[in-house]
């Protein structure tokens, strides 16, 4: 029996390692500050690339924050790779700044926008891809607007904003805590004119502490329907019903800003791209957990919107 079983054992280990990975892995420093994963399907000599471009806060290649893990934006560059697409995905710059303790306090919304840039140059620098897009998600979508001007093929916002992100603020805070919306309308109104205030409430000070408010300024002097209707290029624009962050009503202002955008809304798809049959406490605990599939619809629409560009 003990020489059954190492046999089957040897014959399941030998089994494992003849499945080959449907893509290479490689990791690329693309600047000092922005390094990430780039896969690349076998046996297809000149891929179309997906650059995925995550959202806010210290984001990093795989979707994840120290209290979140998900490893959403991983799953969907795996699932897009499988199928014959190249993916590269990366860490915000402010990942490795924690990492190495070098956190820039001056850091703009306009340094995330260099950085989607430098990636797009640097593979577009290479000519072994057929066609490069970007999908952005949530802020990674106006990010993605911003540095693919010009410079893409197509164009993929996932769950992105439709406002500006000081009326986001606004709406948010009139939805879970109404008695700070007109104190927030004030300090978003200074912010948008570029002026910075002391006249916050203080309970909103991880938006609008002062070290925050520079920041918050540079993100605010963009309106992402202004800068979609003059992207002349396809794009792909995708949002859930259960986004607990961006309504899909985001995604229909963004569909109006360009009306040659294709909107695909999936029903049940939350923010980080899970699919979610349960309440909203379902829906908050899934951001950390990553044993979770992302949707299949959401991997699907992206593959079309792919094949119909060819």
């Amino acid at each position: 029996m003990k020489i059954i079983l190492a046999v089957l054992l040897f014959m399941s280990v030998q089994f494992s390692w003849s499945q080959e990975q449907p893509f290479l892995s490689m990791d690329i420093e693309v600047t000092e500050w922005i390094d990430g994963t780039l896969f690349l399907p076998n046996a297809v000599e000149k891929p179309d690339l997906v650059i995925i471009i995550a959202g806010s806060g210290p984001t990093n290649r795989n979707g994840n924050q120290n209290f979140f893990k998900n490893n959403a934006l991983k799953k969907l560059a795996e699932a897009l790779s499988s199928k014959g697409i190249a993916t590269f995905r990366y860490d915000k710059r402010i990942v490795k700044q924690i990492k190495m303790g070098k956190v820039d306090k001056d850091m703009s919304f306009d340094d995330f926008v260099s950085d989607a840039s430098d990636v797009i140059d640097y593979f577009k620098d290479k000519e072994t891809y057929s066609k490069i897009y970007v999908a952005g998600h949530s802020q990674g979508s106006l990010v993605g607007m911003l540095a693919g001007k010009d410079q893409l093929d197509g164009f993929i916002s996932l769950a992105g904003a439709g406002q500006n992100i000081g009326d986001v603020i606004i709406e948010q805070v009139d939805k879970t805590a109404p008695f700070f919306t007109e104190s927030t309308k004030k300090v978003v109104a200074s912010l948008k004119d570029g002026k910075k205030t002391k006249d916050y409430p203080k309970e909103l000070g991880s938006m609008f502490r002062e070290d925050l408010q520079e920041f918050m300024i540079s993100w605010m002097k963009y309106n992402p329907t202004e800068e979609l209707k003059d992207l002349d290029i396809p794009i792909l624009i995708i949002n859930g019903t259960k986004d607990l962050q961006v309504p899909e009503t985001e995604a229909v202002l963004l569909k109006e800003s360009n009306p040659k955008a294709e909107l695909v809304i999936i029903e049940n798809m939350n923010h980080v791209l899970f699919e979610i049959k349960g309440n909203d406490l379902e829906n908050s605990k899934s951001y950390n957990e990553s044993f979770r599939p992302i949707s299949e619809e959401l991997v699907s629409s992206i593959l079309t919107f792919i094949e119909s560009n060819q």
